[in-house]
């Protein structure tokens, strides 16, 4: 019996890489209503403990996604079971993120894969850490 789902193996890595921008946060807010000054108001940002806007940790989240969804079996379907994530630290307009998955483990019956995922900044401090587990389906 094979030991892969899709060509995917244990240590297989997924990645995805982007600069986040003001304009990506605005639009981030706009899609999904999370419209906290935090995000969007530099003169509110300003006097929290971030001192300037920061971007939503989910738009972090979504570059993992990024690299599952388009990185880890680009002649598969991947669909997202579940998501655990753990907000490291906060990511800056200008920020350069790197989304990493790393297979962890591979259920062939069940064509289920375990991944340890992270996000870095450009400076290499993980802005998100957690693990997902993903279905993977051949195209039809």
């Amino acid at each position: 019996m094979a030991d892969d789902v899709q060509g995917i193996t244990v240590g297989h890595i997924a990645s995805y890489t982007r600069q986040v921008s003001a304009d990506d946060i605005r639009k981030f807010a706009e899609a999904t209503g999370d419209t906290n000054p935090v995000h969007l108001d530099a003169a509110y940002a300003a006097r929290t403990m971030f001192k300037e806007p920061i971007a939503h940790g989910m738009l972090s989240a979504g570059l993992v996604s990024a690299a599952l969804g388009t990185q880890l079996a680009p002649n598969a379907v991947v669909i997202y079971l579940s998501q655990s994530l753990r907000f490291r630290a906060p990511v800056k307009p200008g920020d350069t993120l790197t989304a990493k998955a790393t297979v962890t483990s591979v259920d062939v019956e069940r064509s289920r894969v375990a991944l340890d995922t992270v996000v870095t900044n450009q400076d290499g401090t993980d802005v998100l850490t957690g693990d997902a587990l993903v279905m993977v389906q051949a195209l039809a």
